[in-house]
């Protein structure tokens, strides 16, 4: 299978560098020439855009940052979808609105081309190691004939239903972290006011029954969100607005109690300056 990578930045990179290293005959796309400069020792050819690296795929992976940016590097005349030959493969690793996927998916089957959802989770250090979690929404077939590449990079792959299944998982999963970062907020707050030092008290809970990876970034950030917010704030903020517009679509009662979940999660966001 000839894989199309287009999204290099501190996950993307890694992702693409473990398919090419894997075996996999793999073409890169950017726009900064720069991000391509790292991939000088490896076989990784190079397009000059979207859809030259799509005529060079069986299967295009993109990992760019959101709904608008998959949709641009997809659309137009030198998009994927202009390039992609029938019978083609997009797996959409970013983390996108189910909706988003949904409707680049009935689009691309007009042409013959199949669109799975493909999220991530682990960040750099999983990407590096190979053992990125992947969250998989589309047909069980097509999942099947890329686990091999996904398999590069990634375990575990769990596929979870049909297209839009995957982003569904990803965005619970963030929106759960969101909140545990700003309980253990609450938490550490409540330490200090009691006399426990906060890093103290990090240290305890990070040893703990109620460690969280939530509360370990915390821990590692000095016991603040100050210097992840500019890191995961934005992304957070973005993946929190998807939750709450899927909850307000869900056939559940009013005042349920996944509401917590996002009280909690709204303090988080709101102490990083990107209140929901």
């Amino acid at each position: 299978m000839r894989v199309g990578f287009i999204g290099l930045g501190s996950q993307g990179a890694p992702m693409a560098r473990r398919i090419a290293e894997g075996g996999f005959e793999t073409t890169l796309w950017a726009r900064r020439p720069a991000a391509l400069e790292p991939f000088a020792d490896t076989g990784a050819k190079t397009a000059g855009s979207p859809a030259e690296l799509a005529a060079a795929s069986d299967l295009v992976c993109l990992c760019v940052v959101g709904d608008d940016d998959v949709r641009q590097v997809l659309d137009g005349d030198n998009g994927v979808l202009a390039g992609l030959a029938p019978g083609g493969i997009v797996a959409i690793h970013s983390t996108v609105h189910p909706n988003t996927c949904r409707e680049i998916a009935e689009k691309a089957a007009a042409q013959g081309v199949t669109v799975i959802d493909a999220p991530v989770s682990g960040g750099e250090p999983a990407a590096l190691a190979g053992t990125l979690l992947v969250m998989v929404g589309g047909e069980e077939d097509i999942v099947e004939r890329v686990r091999p590449v996904f398999a590069t990079y990634a375990d575990p792959i769990v596929h979870l239903g049909p297209v839009g299944s995957g982003q569904v998982a990803k965005i619970l999963n963030n929106l759960l972290f969101s909140a545990n970062l700003g309980a253990a907020m609450s938490a550490l707050e409540l330490g200090e006011a009691l006399g426990v030092p906060r890093q103290a008290l990090c240290e305890v809970i990070s040893r703990g029954s109620a460690t969280s990876k939530a509360l370990n970034s915390i821990a590692m950030f000095g016991g603040t969100l100050d210097n992840l917010a500019p890191i995961a704030g934005a992304l957070l903020q973005k993946d929190c607005r998807h939750a709450a517009s899927l909850a307000d679509n869900a056939s559940v009662p009013e005042g349920a109690v996944y509401r917590t979940v996002f009280q909690a999660a709204d303090n988080a966001l709101a102490i990083m300056n990107h209140p929901r």
